[in-house]
């Protein structure tokens, strides 16, 4: 396990209606979901919503060394998705229409 860290960021879509819906849904996010991020490498991961066109933006502080490409893969990772793809864009196979965002600044 390394010490160096990297952020990314990436763009969601929830449908119309469904703010309360999402924010109650991870106001009361699976600890063992919780734990299988952290595992992976995950250190932070926080969502922000834009309420006028329902995109959800999403920055995440993960090791380098993470493995968090095959979290999909896993029972909890895809009970999440199955839970959520009522109320935001999701792909074939449940997982969240996701759009990478690429970095513009950065004041540290």
């Amino acid at each position: 396990m390394t010490d160096a860290v990297e952020t990314v960021a990436f763009r969601m879509t929830l449908d119309p209606g469904q703010v309360e819906d999402y924010r109650a849904r991870h106001d009361a996010i699976w600890p063992e979901l919780v734990a299988e991020l952290r595992r992976r490498g995950v250190i932070d991961y926080r969502i922000f919503l834009d309420p006028e066109s329902h995109a959800l933006f999403a920055v995440m502080t993960r090791r380098v060394d993470h493995d968090l490409d095959s979290l999909p893969r896993t029972e909890v990772m895809q009970r999440w998705w199955a839970m959520m793809g009522d109320i935001m864009r999701t792909n074939p196979d449940q997982s969240p229409v996701q759009v990478d965002l690429q970095p513009m600044f950065v004041l540290s």
